[in-house]
């Protein structure tokens, strides 16, 4: 080995043993978080039960990515809105907002359409779901089985009118003042709200809500989805809709 070589040689082992004697610095790897939603009048309300609390029927991923990312990204959407909007978007309950969209400057309509159409639906969705939900009875049962045709007609009607809905959309059972109840459906993130009416309960049959366990067996989802149903939250919001407090 030439003289130049073995200098080399020495110089690289020197060299290996001090970085092998020093301690390590590690550097941290830049978050990849999405960064925080912006602040405002709207908030994606916390789950009242854990993601899991569906499965089979509904799997944790697919509770977490609707309610954190879809239902998240209306909300911020929202509050985006608000900032420069503040007398139109904010300041008056969602009811009342949806409800005369047509007051609304045509800058923000449409968006305030698809995004606060989709945080009173999913609003309402979280809400009547819940592990152990039992079965509708008292006024809820005998507002089924007077309106609807009773329980199976009324899961076989809602479930066809769900299937049928083309596309992106919701299921919703409405209900009067007086307590009568309908089966009806509306694209997208459209509500009954924005017709003067109230929902007692709603399926969501966007693709988000279902495709990671069912794919394209919109159908399954749909049968499945009753075991997830809250009944006592349901006769809630019956009370609420006779008592002329129902919001969203």
């Amino acid at each position: 080995m030439s003289s130049l070589s073995r200098r080399h040689f020495f110089s690289a082992a020197a060299g290996l043993a001090a970085a092998a004697s020093t301690p390590r610095i590690v550097f941290a790897q830049a978050s990849t978080a999405a960064p925080t939603a912006p602040t405002g009048p709207f908030v994606v309300p916390p789950l009242p039960y854990p993601t899991n609390a569906f499965e089979p029927h509904i799997d944790a991923r697919t509770m977490e990515i609707h309610h954190d990312k879809h239902h998240g990204a209306y909300v911020a959407n929202l509050n985006n809105l608000a900032k420069t909007n503040p007398q139109q978007l904010g300041a008056r309950a969602v009811e009342d907002v949806l409800g005369n969209l047509n007051a609304l400057s045509d800058d923000i309509k449409f968006a305030v359409r698809n995004n606060l159409g989709g945080h009173a639906n999913h609003t309402m969705f979280w809400e009547i779901m819940g592990p152990n939900g039992g079965k509708p009875e008292g006024e809820v049962l005998a507002a089924i089985d007077r309106d609807l045709g009773g329980m199976e007609k009324f899961q076989t009607d809602f479930d066809a009118a769900g299937g049928r809905q083309f596309g992106s959309g919701w299921v919703f059972v409405t209900v009067t003042k007086d307590g009568k109840l309908a089966i009806e459906t509306r694209p997208n993130q459209d509500t009954p709200i924005m017709d003067g009416k109230r929902v007692l309960m709603g399926n969501d049959v966007w693709e988000h809500a279902y495709y990671l366990n069912y794919q394209n067996r919109r159908a399954d989802y749909l049968k499945a989805w009753w075991n997830t149903v809250n009944w006592n939250k349901v006769a809630e919001r019956y009370a609420a809709a006779k008592a002329g407090t129902l919001g969203v």
